[in-house]
């Protein structure tokens, strides 16, 4: 074999494993679950996205409101459930993990049902107490990060008073929309 063919049946068998592991990491790039929230997204999903480039990273169905240009929600078809999409002007602004039985954390571990004290401190000296609008004792536990680069971002606890019911990720102002899109 002379060295033209020899290096073009390298290149080939390259190309092949490469486009293998692309499939894998693909594959396991598909928001479920254990998805992590973060401070401006979820998993593969990133607050400014559009739907269909968040359909596309999260190798998932996005069903619900009637898009308009102002605000709607949208939420995977089938998993993970529990989790809601904020979409203003277009693009994806806010992550919402919702009811008891969510599986889905943080990236520092904080979950549904974790005490008040749990949450700080998971984060000393960044959550900031305010009273909650409807749940009387109850408690928006807000992230404030350090970073300057993430200052335009924020992670919102809503508590009872003692434990986390929900929680939500995303940039300022929709991140503290209480009432989210109403």
């Amino acid at each position: 074999m002379n060295t033209k063919a020899k290096l073009l049946t390298l290149a080939s068998l390259t190309l092949a494993v490469s486009s293998l592991t692309v499939s894998t990491v693909v594959a396991k790039t598909k928001l479920t679950n254990q998805a992590k929230l973060f401070i401006n997204g979820i998993g593969t999903v990133r607050v400014g996205m559009t739907v269909s480039q968040a359909v596309k990273a999260a190798g998932i169905q996005l069903v619900g409101d009637t898009p308009n240009n102002s605000c709607y929600y949208v939420k995977p078809r089938n998993e993970p459930k529990n989790l809601l999409f904020m979409v203003t002007k277009g693009r994806i602004s806010r992550v919402d993990v919702v009811r008891h039985n969510s599986q889905i954390t943080t990236l520092k571990g904080a979950k549904i049902g974790d005490t008040e004290a749990q949450i700080k401190s998971l984060y000393p000296g960044q959550i900031k107490v305010t009273p909650h609008k409807y749940v009387q004792g109850g408690h928006y536990l807000t992230f404030i990060p350090k970073d300057r680069a993430n200052q335009n971002y924020r992670v919102v606890f809503e508590t009872d008073g003692k434990r986390v019911t929900q929680f939500r990720s995303g940039k300022l102002p929709e991140v503290e929309f209480v009432e989210g899109c109403s």
